[in-house]
């Protein structure tokens, strides 16, 4: 039986994105879920490339906390968006990075010609979450749904009846096998590698400063639609300080006395939306599109966290293996775009590349793969600055590394985030 015969991959353009500003949970989006959050960023999109009644051959979205009713919502979102009702939509799910997975998913279509336009992105929020009821009152409801006698649903439901039954469940914030928080873990790390806290703060401010500057010198003008009356992400602190900084308790580890992650060294709890539009370069040339730049490469990894590997860890892993695939060393790249999950987790990731031991040992290098120059990394501020709605993370950063890389007139990016589960999600974008 003869091979499926598979096209050479062709070039895949990244056109540009657009995201809604990022909100501190419970403020200006508290009771916006997903799908609204979702369709005001795809409309925007929609409108900023004129695509209204464009049939597109994929919106990949994704929640990584979502209702039972958002099942669909790639697919719903897409038809509230302007877009054509015959353009199809998926929803995917990896963590904090989903959407990079979802451009990714997007890219790789339009590398093989299945398709030639998409749209990846995602959104999140930490307002609107799913309550459910507790196992035994929903048996108690299913019971009541499937008896047959309006006497028989009264007894499936109060019959030996508890309070304790009426108590909640909430979404779970802890990795299901360990137990422990990002934080915790994320604390465990810190030690591990012995990073301080007065470097985690000098980095959270300086998150800040950068993400401050952009706004003013007016790069964002044009990834940000406003939403609910606000123009940009509502967490910016511009006025930040380390003296302000040094002021904070731990936030995770608080009786060992070395507890160096606070609530401004680490990302808060975040509402939002971005997307990004991609295409090969046949379509963006046929609807008059000007690519920003270009996603080469991608791929990821995973660590036993379990075991005691560090949960945010699997970046460190991700980027040697896209490295060695596509000859290039870690110092090839004129910008790094690296996730601030967590202030300590950056400091960690460039700790480890860094690390003979850790490069030989864990990843089976000759030679670490060196320093990277902090100048030239998150150049216009990120997570810990902009927020991190889980889902919407991925458009963000490769909207922010593409048209970074336009105005420079050139260059390349690597864009490196970690995921719950502990696992990471990497790519090169170039122009």
């Amino acid at each position: 039986m003869p091979g499926i015969s598979m096209p050479n991959a062709r070039p895949v353009a990244i056109l540009g994105g657009v995201r809604i500003p990022f909100c501190r949970q419970n403020t200006a989006y508290s009771d916006v879920g997903n799908l609204g959050m979702s369709v005001r960023t795809l409309g925007a999109l929609v409108e900023r490339f004129g695509l209204h009644g464009q049939q597109l051959g994929e919106v990949a979205m994704g929640a990584v906390i979502k209702h039972s009713s958002d099942w669909n919502l790639g697919r719903e979102a897409t038809l509230s968006s302007g877009l054509s009702p015959l353009t199809p939509g998926i929803t995917m799910q990896r963590a904090c990075g989903t959407s990079l997975d979802t451009i990714i998913n997007v890219a790789n279509k339009i590398a093989l010609g299945q398709i030639e336009s998409g749209i990846g992105g995602g959104s999140d929020t930490t307002s609107d979450v799913p309550i459910v009821y507790g196992k035994k009152l929903r048996a108690r409801l299913l019971a009541a749904n499937r008896a047959k006698t309006t006497g028989d649903k009264i007894k499936a439901i109060l019959s030996g009846f508890k309070l304790s039954e009426l108590k909640p469940e909430f979404p779970g914030v802890a990795e299901p096998r360990t137990g422990k928080s990002m934080g915790d873990h994320c604390e465990d790390m810190a030690k591990e590698w012995n990073i301080s806290r007065d470097s985690q703060d000098e980095w959270a401010v300086s998150s800040h400063k950068k993400l401050a500057a952009a706004y003013e010198r007016g790069f964002f003008n044009d990834l940000i639609a406003p939403f609910r009356g606000v123009e940009r992400d509502n967490i910016l602190r511009p006025d930040t300080s380390l003296e302000k900084l040094a002021t904070l308790k731990p936030a995770f580890d608080k009786v060992s006395g070395r507890g160096t992650l606070t609530a401004a060294n680490s990302t808060p709890l975040t509402d939002g939306a971005s997307a990004v539009l991609l295409a090969s370069e046949e379509w963006a040339r046929a609807h008059g599109h000007e690519p920003l730049a270009y996603l080469r490469d991608s791929q990821v990894a995973a660590v036993d966290f379990v075991h005691g590997e560090g949960l945010l860890m699997a970046p460190t892993v991700a980027v040697p293996e896209m490295l060695k695939r596509n000859g290039l060393t870690l110092q090839d790249f004129d910008i790094y775009e690296i996730h601030e999950a967590f202030a300590a987790q950056v400091l960690c990731t460039l700790r480890a590349w860094e690390s003979e031991d850790y490069c030989r040992n864990r990843l089976g290098l000759d030679a670490p793969l060196g320093r990277i120059d902090p100048a030239k990394i998150n150049l216009v501020g990120s997570s810990l600055a902009t927020g991190h709605p889980f889902a919407a993370t991925g458009a963000r950063v490769i909207a922010t590394a593409a048209k970074q890389l336009a105005e420079r007139g050139g260059g390349r990016a690597l864009v490196s985030i970690c995921t719950a589960g502990g696992m990471g999600v990497v790519a090169i974008v170039e122009r």
